[in-house]
Formats: C-alpha cells, structure tokens, sequence
C-alpha cells in the first residue's frame, strides 16, 4: 500500500469497510450506514482492486478479515475518528439548536422510558433530529455509532464525560394464578437467552432459581413480560416495565436487584449546543 495507491482511496469505499469491520456482518454493516447488502460488498471489493490487496476472506455469509484487511481496518479507524474530530469542532461552534443526535440505549429503555421525553424534546427543539437505536451493547462514541449512551454498566475507559442519572430496581413477578395454584418449589422461571448469560439481573435471576428451572427464555423483555402473564413462570422485570404490564404481581421478597443507570457523552461533543437539551431530556427520564 504505497503513498500513490493510497491517494487514490475513496473515502466512501473506505467507511464502508470500517462499517463491515465494526459491525462483523454485511447485513449489520448495511443497517448501520442505511444501504442496501450490495452496496457493502461492492464497496468492499472495489476498495480491495483499488489496493490490489485481499482484506476480507468470504465463507458464505461469514466473513474473516485477512492481515491486510486487519492492518486497514485499524488505520481507518484513526481516519474516521479525525474525521469526527473535524466535524464535532464544527459543530461546537455553532449556537443553533439543530442538528441530528443519534442515541444509543437498551431496547427496553427506549421502548418504555425515552419514547415521552423525547418527543416533548422535539415540541422544545423542531431543529433538532433524534435517532435511537435500541442496542444491548456498549456503542462505540469513538467511532461516532453513537452521540450519546445510556446504559447499565459505567464504561471503564475512553475519553467520555460520564454521569450518573438514576437506578432501576428489579423484581420477580409472576402472574396472579400462577403464584396462588403453584408453590414456590415447583416455580420455573422466564429469562433471557444465553446471549445475556453476563447480564447481572439474569445472574441474579439463576441464583433464585437455585436449580429450578429456566423454562422460558427470550432476548425480547416485552416477550419474557408477556409469558408471565399467560402463566408461564416466574420473570425478573425492572419495575417500569412491569407498572407496564398489567396483570402481574410482584413476589414478595426483598428487593432482587438494583443497577445504576449511566449516560455517556464523548468528551469531544459534550458542549454542541445540540447535545445539551438531549442530555438533559434523557436525565429526566430517570427523574420521573
């Protein structure tokens, strides 16, 4: 990859690769940057002509990188967080209320606690556009996935401005039925599927069980509240999704669980004035 060859990169065919790279799929990466699946494979191979360089191994629909694939992915990350850099200078030095804010936080959050301050966000601020993703994993601010994160567990390391915002507390509940026709002994429990095997309510959840078993399992929160009701067992909820779900009663025991609720602002954007009514939307979202 000489000086001359690199000149001739297109910017384009570069962050599409970065997208494949970061996400590990070709359907991730399309939904991340709003193409089509092509379009990630086209711009994928005519970044690999335009090097002469083979930088992913195709086997079906996985992929692997190769060395050189490995080594490019590494230096386009330095290209697209200068790139942001560039652009989040810009952006502090307008004082216009407007602007597109993309939010990161967990499928439930956005569905049940972020849907009323943010539209009340909007009647506030029209300039400014919102875009959340519903997402259990820690979005990268770095690489510009996200503005803003909201998320259960404090990141360890990057340069973020982090606050504290609330607490969510979490319970078993069980339908009403259920609870008074089956004794404790004999309960089975909802949770979720092994892909939130580290999570700390599913955690918890399991040394409840102590053996009994996990019957039910779902990624989906919504699912897991709604198998409950119909009587299928036991389910640890966070109290907000079950105020929400009508139907369900709460076991009576000391409190299972409570997680801190963080939000998450590179350090870089946290004075755009697009950025501050935002923060401050979510933060009462905890407040309520």
């Amino acid at each position: 990859m000489d000086g001359k060859t690199f000149t001739q990169l297109d910017w384009d065919d570069l962050r599409h690769f970065l997208a494949l790279a970061t996400a590990g799929t070709f359907l991730g990466a399309a939904k991340r940057l709003g193409v089509e699946h092509a379009t990630i494979s086209r711009r994928v191979l005519a970044l690999e002509m335009r090097l002469g360089r083979k930088l992913v191994d195709r086997r079906g629909r996985r992929f692997v990188l190769t060395s050189d694939g490995e080594k490019v992915a590494e230096l386009a990350a330095t290209i697209a967080l200068q790139a942001a850099a560039i652009e989040q200078l810009g952006r502090t030095g307008t004082t216009d209320l407007r602007g597109h804010v993309r939010i990161s936080a967990p499928p439930a959050l956005s569905s049940m606690l972020l849907a009323r301050p943010l539209v009340d966000l909007r009647r506030r601020h029209p300039g400014i556009q919102i875009t959340l993703v519903g997402e259990k994993r820690f979005a990268s601010l770095n690489r510009r996935e996200a503005d803003i994160a909201v998320r259960l567990s404090r990141p360890e390391e990057g340069d973020y401005v982090i606050m504290k915002v609330g607490e969510i507390g979490f319970h078993l509940y069980a339908a009403e039925d259920y609870l008074s026709s089956i004794p404790p002994e004999e309960w089975t429990f909802i949770g979720y599927d092994d892909s939130m095997n580290a999570a700390a309510q599913q955690i918890r959840l399991l040394e409840i069980a102590a053996g009994r078993p996990v019957a039910l399992r779902s990624s989906v929160l919504e699912f897991q509240a709604a198998a409950a009701r119909a009587g299928g067992g036991v389910v640890m909820l966070p109290d907000f999704a079950a105020e929400q779900s009508p139907g369900l009663r709460r076991v009576e025991e000391e409190e299972a669980l409570t997680r801190d609720v963080w939000l998450v602002v590179h350090s870089q954007i946290k004075d755009v004035p697009a950025i501050r009514p935002v923060v401050d939307a979510l933060k009462s979202a905890f407040r309520r």
